[in-house]
């Protein structure tokens, strides 16, 4: 089959993944049905013929013309699908039986594989992970040689060389020397590059192996956790919601509700229906396959392992569409905009120079320049503009901040997401395990009339006439979808290890206090059962006792779901009693009681059949019918009781929600729990800092007062508002809200202007979709929105986010959806990746301010006098070269390891619509500020030189023209003159060196004084900016003072005054800067704070 549509636009690496996955999943299964049915392919017939009847449509006919290099790649990419549609078409793991299956893999679904059989398999086979895609070293080699800025720099040699020859006449070797030191250039940059690309895919591919996936497999008879990359063919996997299927899997044992989510290779976002049965002769579609890389939505199963590695249905396509990933991250993208102008203005002004040469120089001034000398000047416009140490130091502060965040135990899955983390200003938080410990305990149980400890309940389950005990127990103990790890059953119960949820869990390990939970199940049948998910909230086990005459249906969940099945209730005593009103008002009394105390309460519910009036006899074997009838029996329940969870906040949660708020973030909780259990805890976390909480009809009288429009416009106004000032936090009435998401139904676009303006917000009782929802309604209203969670129904809200971030400790599904793990499960490293994200920012700023007023400005300046006003050139080409390339590029990438000014996390968060990396302020400050103050001193420092040495005055110097190039001027001849140029272009060359250090000092911080933020000790010290000084004068040394390069450059040495004479001037820089910075501090109002950068 032949794609002909183009790939949409991509937004990510992942999504790039995710499109070619599904693309040659969709073909592959497409081509397998026809092999499978055993057809050729079908050919192509003529198309009919075309009728060229506008020019919309020969456009697009044109456009559709493949080049042959095209269709042999087209061709090539088909015979590859066709050959693996061939391979996938051979596999019949889904056509045998359970006992066919395992048998043909010698495993047991009780014992698994022993070790030895695991060891012979992974010698044959290898690990269960897929190979590297093949390194293609001569197209990285050609992006290295000729990307970035190396099309300017081969422009500027080009001009360099022919200027050499064949223009030179006679040639001039230091245009020679030259060349080849542009050369040289282009190939240290390209080896950078390379080193920089290496180290970090080394960087990434360990953070990346910081976060194994792990399994749940029986082997040696017991089940036990593993790394998935440890699995071989045989191994018996056990999946529950939220596994990331971790090989193929043929489907063994599943519950009814299994559900698999295959997006990533189908595209589909529709769960598919697990089963144990094929239910299709295609390898790819049918349903007891778990393919590798599919995620468990919810349900449970178990699946014995048929592939691995490079042979899963995911390994094969990755070999087929093995391709590197070239996109751009948003802030690379708009570096390369901003490459772009200063290219196009480079490249415009070096056109206008050769052009004003052509036009009136040569003629009015012919001996001044000549054209291998315009060349080569217009070489240097490009040269001068180009600020080279930007691409290196973007690359490296990526890196480097990656590697920051991972000694913090946050693992960055891609670089992308370093980016986004600055311009945050909204956190929607799960509750459960994220902002709590997810350490649950059951200290309450109740009835309607009476409030229960655990330990009470120990006490009182040793009477055999306790029937209300009981029956509390029988529901804890039997329909509960945890159970205890079979490697700590012998420890105590509190220190056990269990699969399944903490929910679960905590009411495991309080019903196993009370009576071993192993024994009351060996006394009874499992007859049917539904699993918790997040739609119903709650958990049905159908279970046939012991010695009792007909099934039991037990059911545990959310209170108010439940309530509304419920026709009975028992008291303390064990009479069952009508739920009427009196009993009803002391059942949510007691649940509001606790909620109020922040505890998670749960109900608990039985209905007890009699052998007579059973509905499920004669449906044993037949889960369709049985599911039906369960679900239509979920009625006339029988309350047995309450059980309050404690879930204590996580202690550093109040002091990060308070730096949050500090910082202009809101930090809203998004949680499934009840409202007033989440609006306890929301307090307890600081999130809800107000004693009055507004609710819906807040939200709907809110409404009613204001008129759309006129809301809608009052809302942008002031989102525009907090957005214009991005110094400062909006300090406007603090209103805090809790809503149900029940609430969220029906909502209209003036609700929802309302809520999202709140500064405190609980939502409680969410669905996944009602999560998803809130994230789309907080993104549509210019808002960049982190998710945090755990959990499968995290999983669309987390994708939905500018910044998804998962618990270490979370489900497989949330880690895979996430763009950041926090692997210690620490809520407060997302402040610090968050400082981290705003330092990115802030810190390339700097460099760029710190590289374009030598680098750029004060290298164009005297190019342009020499050309226009006829000033002799006070800085040579070699010079701009040595100053972009080393003097320069060593002080910015110190400037990349400088740690963040103390109010970065005062400031509110940047907008990245409005807030770019260069703007009108940005270059006020390093053109019209840095730039003039150090290329007008350099000047005065040449001009003082050449009159103390030469004799000539200012006035002299300009208009100068061919007086400078043609016999003698001033009683000096050509040879002194140029003795005396050598030394006034080194002495400049040296100023602008020295002019750097204050500019590399005052630029450190954009606000605070240097004594604030001070760079020699203390926590904020930098002292690589230090060793940029000693590196920068050896450089100078090195090309003024060794004769080599005195030669060839045409250098000179520098008289010793000349040394000391630029110091005053680099602090003048540096004073006048902590002026400009003091005004900002102290006048906020002011119109230097209003320009400052």
């Amino acid at each position: 089959m032949e794609i002909q549509a183009a790939d949409p636009p991509a937004t990510g690496p992942a999504a790039t993944l995710e499109r070619r996955f599904t693309i040659e999943y969709r073909t592959l299964s497409i081509q397998l049905s026809r092999h499978q049915q055993q057809r050729p392919y079908e050919r192509r017939g003529k198309s009919p013929k075309a009728t060229w009847g506008s020019y919309p449509h020969r456009l697009l006919s044109a456009l559709k013309i493949k080049s042959s290099a095209q269709r042999q790649q087209e061709n090539s990419e088909k015979d590859k699908l066709h050959n693996t549609a061939g391979e996938l078409s051979n596999l019949e793991f889904h056509l045998g039986s359970v006992d066919e299956t395992l048998t043909k893999f010698s495993t047991s679904p009780i014992q698994g594989l022993e070790d030895s059989a695991v060891r012979r398999r992974k010698e044959r086979d290898g690990p269960n992970a897929l190979s590297s895609p093949p390194n293609r070293i001569f197209i990285k080699l050609f992006e290295w040689l000729f990307g970035g800025f190396c099309p300017l720099l081969w422009i500027a040699a080009t001009f360099v060389w022919i200027s050499w020859k064949p223009l030179g006449h006679p040639p001039n070797p230091q245009y020679l020397a030259l060349g080849v030191a542009i050369l040289l250039v282009i190939v240290l940059q390209a080896s950078f590059n390379a080193w920089q690309e290496w180290t970090t895919s080394r960087v990434m591919a360990s953070i990346t192996g910081m976060l194994p996936t792990e399994t749940l497999v029986t082997r040696n008879g017991a089940q036990t956790r593993i790394v998935a990359t440890e699995l071989v063919q045989g191994d018996i996997v056990h999946l529950r919601g939220g596994d990331k299927v971790p090989a193929d899997l043929r489907l063994i044992e599943v519950s009814r509700d299994l559900r698999f989510d295959r997006s990533m290779l189908t595209g589909e976002s529709d769960a598919v229906v697990a089963t144990v049965a094929h239910t299709d002769g295609n390898y790819l579609e049918t349903r007891n396959i778990a393919v590798m890389g599919s995620h468990v939505t919810q349900g449970s199963g178990t699946g014995v392992v048929v592939a691995t590695g490079d042979s899963t249905v995911m390994g094969r396509i990755a070999k087929m569409t093995a391709k590197g990933n070239n996109e751009k991250t948003l802030l690379q993208l708009e570096i390369r905009r901003l490459i772009i102008v200063i290219a196009t203005l480079s490249l415009v002004i070096g056109t206008i120079l050769i052009v004003l040469w052509a036009v009136w120089l040569r003629r009015s001034f012919p001996t001044f320049l000549l054209l291998s000398d315009a060349l080569v000047n217009s070489g240097g416009v490009i040269i001068a503009f180009v600020p080279e140490g930007m691409p290196i130091c973007l690359t490296l502060t990526l890196t480097l901040i990656a590697k920051r965040m991972r000694r913090q135990n946050v693992l960055v899955k891609n670089l992308t997401t370093v980016e986004t983390l600055g311009s945050v200003n909204v956190i929607c938080s799960d509750k459960t395990g994220t902002l709590t410990q997810n350490r649950m305990t059951v200290v309450h149980a109740g009835f309607m009339d009476a409030v229960v400890t655990a330990d009470d309940f120990k006490q009182r389950f040793g009477h055999s006439a306790d029937v209300a005990v009981q029956r509390l127990y029988d529901v804890a103990a039997l329909c509960n979808g945890s159970t205890f790890d079979a490697t700590t059953a012998t420890l105590p119960i509190n220190a056990r290890t269990t699969n399944g949820d903490a929910t679960d869990s905590s009411i495991l390990r309080f019903a196993e206090n009370l009576r071993p939970v192993a024994d009351a199940k060996a006394e009874s049948a499992k007859l049917f059962e539904i699993p918790f998910n997040s739609k119903n909230k709650w958990m049905m086990t159908l279970v046939q006792k012991q010695n009792s005459g007909g099934p039991l249906l037990l059911i545990k969940g959310a209170p108010d779901v439940l309530l509304q099945h419920c026709s009975f209730i028992q008291d303390n005593s064990g009479r069952v009693l009508a739920l009427d009103k009196d009993n009803l008002d002391k059942l949510q009394s007691l649940q509001r009681h606790w909620s109020d105390e922040g505890q998670r309460v749960l109900m608990l519910c039985h209905r007890e059949f009699s052998a007579d009036g059973n509905p499920f006899a004669g449906f044993e074997d037949d889960p369709a019918e049985m599911e039906r009838i369960v679900s239509a029996n979920i009625a006339s329940l029988c309350v047995v009781g309450l059980v309050g969870i404690v879930d204590p906040p996580r202690k550093e949660i109040p002091d990060v929600v308070d730096t949050c708020r500090k910082a202009g973030i809101r930090v809203f909780m998004v949680t499934g729990d009840f409202a007033l259990t989440a609006a306890a805890i929301a307090k307890q976390c600081h999130i809800v800092t107000n004693d009055h909480i507004d609710t819906i009809e807040d939200i709907r009288n809110n409404a009613l007062q204001h008129a759309p429009g006129a809301l809608a416009d009052t809302a942008g106004e002031k989102a525009e508002h907090k957005q214009d000032d991005a110094t400062s936090i909006s300090t406007d009435e603090v209103r805090s809200l809790v809503l149900s998401g029940s609430e969220l139904v029906g909502l209209q676009a003036e609700h929802w202007d309302i809520i999202c303006d709140y500064s405190e917000i609980v939502f409680a009782r969410t669905t996944p979709e009602q999560k998803l929802l809130i994230v789309q309604e907080l993104r549509s209203r210019e808002n960049y929105v982190a998710v945090t969670g755990d959990g499968v129904n995290d999983s669309p809200a987390l994708k939905a986010a500018h910044i998804g971030v998962a618990m270490g400790g979370g489900s497989e599904v949330a880690k895979e959806a996430a763009d950041m793990v926090l692997l210690d499960n620490n809520f407060s490293s997302i402040v610090v990746a968050i400082e981290n994200g705003r330092l990115v920012f802030e810190n390339l700023k700097k460099v760029l301010l710190y590289l374009l007023p030598a680098g750029s400005f004060s290298e164009f300046i005297p190019m342009l006098l020499n050309m226009v006003l006829g000033v002799p050139l006070p800085l040579s080409v070699i010079f701009m070269i040595v100053i972009c390339m080393l003097t320069d590029v060593w002080a910015s990438i110190s400037l990349m390891y400088e740690a963040p000014e103390s109010d970065i996390m005062f400031r509110a968060p940047r907008n990245p619509k409005k807030d770019h990396l260069v703007n009108l302020k940005f270059f006020t400050q390093a053109y019209g500020f840095i730039g003039v103050m150090e290329s007008l001193s350099a000047h005065i420092i040449f001009f003082v030189y050449m009159y103390w040495h030469g004799g000539f005055t200012p006035s002299e110097l300009f208009l100068a023209f061919d007086k400078w190039t043609k016999g003698t001027f001033h009683g000096k001849d050509q040879d002194q003159l140029a003795v005396l140029l050598s030394t006034g272009e080194s002495i400049y060359f040296l100023t602008l060196v020295i002019l750097q250090w204050g500019n590399m000092f005052a630029t450190r911080t954009r606000r605070l004084s240097i004594f604030q933020q001070n760079p020699f000790w203390g926590p904020k010290r930098n002292l690589r900016l230090l060793c940029a000084i000693p590196f920068t004068l050896g450089v100078v040394f090195l090309f003024c003072y060794v004769g080599w390069f005195n030669r060839i450059f045409g250098t000179a040495h520098i008289p010793a005054p000349f040394f000391f004479i630029p110091i005053p001037f680099a602090l003048f820089i540096l004073s006048l800067d902590e002026l400009r910075k003091l005004v900002v501090r102290t006048r906020p109002t002011s119109f230097i704070a209003r320009i400052a950068w």
